[in-house]
């Protein structure tokens, strides 16, 4: 497998997406949305997992919009404010209020510790690939060349530190969060960590 071989969905839903992630979020947060969706395209592609590309791309690119200060909710953890955000970008792309549903269950389980692949295959891809992205686990199962290359169109940047600054105050300001039992289980430790940022 090579990057050429990834499927990337090229529909007005995902240019709008990548648009909307563009607009909010800083340089290293959007290469880790595009870096997410690509993880979870390559596992799935080498798995044999059948997903939505266009589902999962738009979900990816959403799945942190509730870490920036425009969609940061004070009342609810930033993975459902994110959900809230896809919902309503979907409606306003003519989606479906089934499959509006379907891009904020996706962006809410990517915290989930585990998401069953027959259950919900584009929330498993997310929670997996959000994972690689952000702590490293199970990185060494992207195949080199396509980590290479992702890692070179797609650089991190300083994702490890903007990461660590932002689940930390998500967790201090809401400490019932997933968020709040990330940073308590050592999270941070394993961001600064991340094989991808050797």
């Amino acid at each position: 497998m090579t990057f050429d071989d990834l499927v990337i969905p090229d529909t007005p839903a995902c240019r709008g997406a990548l648009e909307l992630a563009g607009r909010y979020h800083s340089p290293s947060l959007l290469n880790h949305s595009i870096r997410a969706y690509l993880w979870a395209a390559a596992y799935a592609q080498d798995n044999g997992i059948a997903f939505d590309a266009e589902l999962l791309y738009v979900s990816a690119m959403l799945h942190d919009i509730g870490l920036v200060a425009e969609f940061d909710s004070h009342t609810v953890p930033f993975e459902e404010a994110g959900g809230h955000v896809a919902w309503a970008f979907a409606a306003g792309a003519g989606w479906s209020p089934e499959r509006r549903t379907r891009a904020a269950e996706v962006i809410v389980r990517h915290m989930w510790d585990e998401v069953p692949v027959a259950e919900d295959p584009e929330g498993h891809l997310l929670e997996l690939s959000t994972g690689m992205d952000i702590s490293g686990r199970r990185t060494d199962e992207i195949p080199a060349d396509v980590r290479r290359e992702v890692l070179e169109r797609y650089p991190r940047l300083e994702i490890a530190k903007e990461f660590a600054v932002c689940i930390s105050e998500q967790g201090a300001r809401k400490p019932a969060s997933i968020a709040a039992r990330f940073v308590a289980g050592g999270v941070l430790d394993r961001v600064a960590r991340n094989p991808l940022d050797a």
